[in-house]
């Protein structure tokens, strides 16, 4: 549940018990998804979990994940995060050959293609490899082979995934937090394009083949991480916090009060107001029972959602010229709401800043932006966005303040949602850079 936030559609968790692998998965949040009564009869001390965020895949149940499937090597589990950009073309190509696919998940797909080479290897580590070298895009991935545990992150680093160290145990998760939470010891992160075997008293690295060009998600950092995370060496909260005061650097404003757009604001409002010496209130009331509205499924549950989870604090807000921080401006629609919601409540004006740049382009590699015209940046000016979301004034941080902030070089990290330039090869794209992966078994 600690990393509930990355996905709201369906949870699972797969045990091997010593003589096969157990699993228990369905739709909904973690404790509707497996119910105790279903957990109590799995056993073992080695397993993987997963909680859905579908970008590649319909919502059914048959998606949840994690994936097994029983091979010639034995039992196999699988669990992905992130997108297999050649997904399409990769099941069109094994259905010509005969394989049959119960979902059109991309992760069915690895699950798949780790049996075949563990049948043609007899190896685990060279059946990972081998899978990596026929998929592309972004991947952080927990195996199950029979008893032995694999965490696994894509060339590129696209998607977040660490180590750590608990009592009686090793721990490979998406997010340090978790690691946090139950008192463990983050020992590093897994870098891109490693496979990590996690042991029980131990783990063992075997490293990516040959040099890559890096392309972290800075979309991380700037929303979709806990703020109390640590990915890829760099705070989570720290980064927000910075964003903020390069906001108020780049664009500063004639107001009363900063607050934020809880709770993904809050550490960008934080920065903002301490950089701007301008006094910090919370101005919406936020409600805790509420999920997380930018990754629910469709479009109309969200916007239902905002006034469900959102409402203002009328003595905070009336009569005060108001700036409100939030992290990124997707479709506007959110942003439109709750300036409306604040000019009902008495403000006498309301400033929208924002801790990411324009939003221009679809995510491929895990974020659920896949289509230009969910885009209001993409079609419209600042102004043009300011006046239909009926502020008073509107500024995005620029994209070398977000790198400032982020503390990580341009080069290594992927910012194609803001620029259009992607690091994979994506039919009708631009491609940021080219590289040939290598390959030794």
């Amino acid at each position: 549940m600690v990393i509930q936030h990355r996905g709201q559609e369906s949870a699972g968790i797969s045990v091997f018990d010593g003589t096969t692998i157990g699993t228990v998965k369905g739709n909904g949040l973690v404790e509707v998804a497996l119910p105790k009564d279903e957990l109590v009869k799995l056993g073992g001390h080695e397993g993987i979990g997963h909680v859905r965020y579908s970008t590649t895949g319909s919502k059914s149940v048959v998606n949840a994940q994690p994936f097994t499937v029983t091979t010639a090597f034995g039992m196999v589990a699988v669990a992905h995060n992130g997108d297999i950009t050649n997904f399409s073309t990769l099941k069109e190509k094994y259905m010509k050959d005969g394989w049959v696919f119960q979902t059109d998940s991309d992760s069915e797909l690895v699950t798949k293609l780790l049996g075949k080479y563990l049948t043609q290897y007899d190896d685990p580590v060279k059946a990972i490899r081998a899978t990596m070298g026929e998929i592309d895009g972004a991947y952080a991935l927990t195996i199950m082979i029979n008893d032995r545990l694999f965490a696994v992150r894509d060339p590129y680093g696209l998607r977040p995934l660490c180590l750590g160290r608990l009592d009686g145990g090793y721990i490979a998760v998406s997010e340090s937090a978790a690691i946090d939470v139950l008192r463990g010891e983050l020992i590093r992160d897994i870098a891109p394009g490693e496979i990590c075997e996690v042991r029980k008293d131990t783990f063992k690295i075997y490293p990516a083949p040959g040099k890559h060009p890096k392309s972290h998600c800075m979309f991380e950092w700037v929303y979709f991480a806990r703020p109390d995370s640590i990915i890829d060496g760099v705070g989570v909260y720290e980064v927000r916090r910075r964003i903020g005061v390069i906001l108020a650097q780049e664009c500063p404003a004639d107001v009363d009060l900063v607050m934020p757009v809880p709770d993904s604001g809050r550490a960008h409002a934080i920065g903002y107001a301490a950089e701007a010496g301008i006094p910090y209130e919370e101005g919406f009331m936020k409600n805790r029972f509420a999920n997380r509205t930018f990754i629910m499924p469709d479009q109309k549950q969200r916007e239902n959602a905002v006034s469900m989870k959102m409402n203002p604090i009328k003595s905070t807000v009336a009569g005060k010229k108001i700036l409100i921080v939030d992290d990124s401006i997707v479709r506007g629609t959110t942003l439109k709401k709750l300036v409306s919601m604040l000019k009902s409540a008495g403000a006498k004006e309301v400033h929208v800043r924002v801790g990411s740049p324009p939003i221009i382009a679809p995510c491929y590699y895990g974020v659920d932006m896949k289509t230009r015209d969910q885009f209001i940046a993409a079609s419209h000016t600042v102004e043009e966005i300011r006046e239909i979301i009926g502020a008073d004034s509107l500024a995005y941080i620029s994209i070398p303040g977000l790198i400032k902030a982020i503390g990580i070089g341009e080069n290594d990290l992927c910012l194609a949602c803001l620029t259009g330039k992607y690091p994979t090869n994506i039919p009708g794209e631009v491609h940021r850079f080219q590289s040939t992966l290598s390959h030794d078994f």
